[in-house]
């Protein structure tokens, strides 16, 4: 009994590398790469995939879809060739973030001393944030986005894995890039908004 299922494991590691030759051999052929492409990780990842189909992380890596969420990151514009970041230390991620991983410091006008829109510190701690999304969903100016940077591993997590504002800052661009379709219905829902706000401003 033991000595078929060694066989039938052999005869199965035989057919597979069998497979993966042919494949490589066929892509080759084609003049595609198998390993190593958009395309042939697509294949790989398939259901009809055939012989050694295993994504030769980190070298490749699996596309992420659109919604996958990871850790948070700050919107900012560039207006007048001047970074204007998005967010307004209002407090409200912090308040509804369910394991309190995010800290505030609201910045001070250095004349009046009086608080401004703009936090002065922001930090996430990574290590302790669970990816929930909270705090995307209820920013009310889309200043605070979920991030698709999986790749955290670090030999020092004091150190690294506590995110301050300048680590945590990312363009308005680079959220177009990761998030296209929520990017177009943000921009539409905002365009709408400024034309409504205009009209009831040029009514008698």
């Amino acid at each position: 009994m033991y000595g078929d299922g060694i066989v039938k494991g052999l005869w199965m590691t035989f057919k597979h590398f069998v497979d993966t030759y042919v494949d490589d051999l066929r892509w080759s052929l084609k003049g595609k790469k198998r390993y190593k492409s958009a395309d042939g990780i697509a294949a790989r990842s398939s259901k009809d995939a055939r012989g050694i189909f295993t994504i030769q992380y980190p070298e490749e890596k699996i596309p992420v879809p659109e919604e996958f969420r990871y850790i948070p990151f700050l919107v900012y514009e560039m207006k007048d060739g001047v970074k204007v970041e998005r967010c307004t230390s209002c407090g409200i991620c912090a308040k509804v973030c369910p394991p309190q991983c995010i800290w505030i410091v609201r910045a001070n006008d250095p004349v009046t001393g009086r608080p401004v829109p703009t936090p002065a510190e922001f930090y996430i701690d990574t290590d302790i944030c669970m990816s929930c999304g909270f705090c995307a969903e209820f920013c009310p100016f889309d200043s605070i986005k979920m991030g698709h940077d999986y790749e955290l591993a670090t030999y020092n997590r004091k150190r690294d894995n506590v995110y301050n504002k300048e680590k945590l800052l990312r363009s308005v661009e680079y959220y177009a890039s990761i998030r296209p379709e929520n990017y177009a219905r943000e921009e539409a829902a905002r365009a709408e908004a400024e034309a409504a706000k205009a009209a009831r401003k040029a009514r008698p």
